[in-house]
C-alpha cells in the first residue's frame, strides 16, 4: 500500500520550502505571495530504511545476487497543497480547489510558522493561531456537509426502530456532527466504528493529522508550542538536501540532532496510521512492504501481489535479527529460527517473509 501526505498551511509558512527539501530537487516554485502554488505538486520519497542494506550484505553472502539485482524501499507520495486562508470553507481565495486536494490524501500534515524572518509575508507568526484557522477552515466545510445529510435523514428516520440501518446511520452522522460544531477534530474524537460509518462522505476532519513547526536551527532542541508538534526547520532540511547521507547525519549530529526532519516525518505519520514494514528478500531482489498493523498474513501476500492474497496457502517468517544472525533463509531454517503462519495469523512487524500460494 502506499502513504500518501498532504502538505497544508497558511500562505508563506514554509510548506514549498519543506516540500523541496523532502525531494532534494527544486520542484516546488517557492515566492514570497500567497497562492504560488495552484496545482499541488506531487512526489514520491524513499523511505529511508538502513535494514534494506543489511539485507543486500546477507542475501549476497548467503546467495549470491543476480546481475538485475535491486534494491527497492517502501515509498511515501507527498502532496504540495496551495496555502489555505481564512475563509477558504466558503470558496475564498481558491479555498474549493485546495480542499478538494486534501479530501485524496492519508494524512494532514499541518506546517505553521515559528521561525522569526521578517521580509515573510504571513497572516501571523502564532503558530497555534495558525493552526486554529487551518483546522476551523476544514471543519466548518464537513459541518455544512453533515448539516445537509443529517438534515435529510432526520425525516426520513422518524418511523424507523432503533435498530434499522438507516437509524444508525443518522446517529453516527449526528455524532460527528455535535464534535465538529464543538470544534473538535473528527480522526481524534470519533469512535472508529462511527468513522467506518460516514466513511463515505470523506469529511476533512476524519483524516489523521501531523503537526509540523517550521522553526529557525537555533529552536529545534526546544519543545514545539503545539501538544504533539514535530519541529522542522525547513530551510536547513533544504540546505542539507543535496550531501549524502553520511554527510546529513554528521551534519545533524554536530548540532545535536538525531533524525532529519523527513525521518521524523515519515515515522510519525506510520505511527498515526498504523503502518509496520515486513520485508521479502532474495537474489533477485530486497524490498521493504507497508501493510496496517494487525493485518493477516494473506492480507499482507495481497499488498505484493492479488493472486498472492487469493492462492494463500501459508507464510514462512524470520525476525529481522535473526534472519541477519543467521545469514539467510538457509542458515535461519538450520538453526530453527522459521515460523510458518496460516491464514488466520496476523503478520509480525520487521520480518522476512517467502509466502506460498497456488496459482
Amino acid at each position: 500500500m502506499s502513504l500518501k501526505i498532504g502538505i497544508v498551511g497558511l500562505p508563506n509558512v514554509g510548506k514549498s520550502t519543506l516540500f523541496n527539501s523532502l525531494l532534494k530537487k527544486q520542484v516546488a516554485q517557492s515566492a514570497n505571495y500567497p497562492f504560488t502554488t495552484i496545482e499541488p505538486n506531487v512526489g514520491i520519497v524513499e523511505v529511508p530504511d538502513e535494514k534494506l542494506e543489511t539485507l543486500e550484505e546477507v542475501v549476497e553472502k548467503s546467495e549470491g545476487l543476480t546481475p538485475s539485482f535491486k534494491i527497492v524501499p517502501a515509498v511515501v507520495e507527498f502532496v504540495d497543497i496551495a496555502g489555505l486562508v481564512k475563509g477558504a470553507h466558503k470558496g475564498e481565495g481558491l479555498g474549493n480547489k485546495f480542499l478538494s486536494h486534501i479530501r485524496e490524501v492519508d494524512v494532514i500534515c499541518f506546517v505553521v510558522r515559528d521561525f522569526k524572518k521578517g521580509d515573510i509575508v504571513n497572516t501571523g507568526t502564532n503558530s497555534i493561531e495558525d493552526l486554529e484557522i487551518l483546522q476551523s477552515e476544514l471543519m466548518l466545510k464537513d459541518m455544512e456537509i453533515l448539516e445537509k445529510v443529517v438534515s435529510q435523514l432526520e425525516r426520513e428516520i422518524k418511523a424507523l426502530g432503533p435498530n434499522d440501518p438507516a437509524r444508525i446511520r443518522f446517529n453516527a452522522l449526528k455524532k460527528a456532527y455535535d464534535i465538529v460544531a464543538q470544534g473538535s477534530w473528527l480522526g481524534d474524537n470519533l469512535d472508529k466504528d462511527y468513522l467506518e460509518k460516514v466513511k463515505d462522505l470523506f469529511l476533512l476532519s476524519a483524516k489523521k493529522k501531523i503537526v509540523v513547526v517550521n522553526c529557525d536551527e537555533e529552536d529545534l532542541k526546544s519543545p514545539a508550542p503545539i501538544d504533539g508538534g514535530i519541529r522542522i526547520c525547513a530551510k536547513l532540511e533544504e540546505e542539507i538536501a543535496a550531501l549524502s547521507q553520511n554527510e546529513q547525519k554528521e551534519y545533524l549530529e554536530g548540532l545535536g540532532i538525531r533524525e532529519s526532519g523527513l525521518d521524523q516525518l515519515i515515522k510519525v505519520s506510520y505511527g498515526v496510521l498504523g503502518l509496520m514494514s515486513f520485508y521479502t528478500a532474495g537474489p533477485k531482489e530486497v524490498r521493504a512492504w507497508t501493510i496496517i498493523k494487525g493485518a493477516t498474513a494473506p492480507k499482507a501476500a495481497g499488498v505484493i501481489h492479488t493472486d498472492f492474497e487469493r492462492g494463500f496457502i501459508a507464510a514462512d517468517i524470520v525476525p529481522f535479527d535473526k534472519f541477519v544472525d543467521a545469514n539467510g533463509w538457509k542458515g535461519s531454517r538450520e538453526k530453527g529460527f522459521v515460523k510458518t503462519i496460516g491464514k488466520a495469523e496476523i503478520m509480525p512487524e520487521n520480518v522476512v517473509v517467502e509466502f506460498k500460494f497456488s496459482v
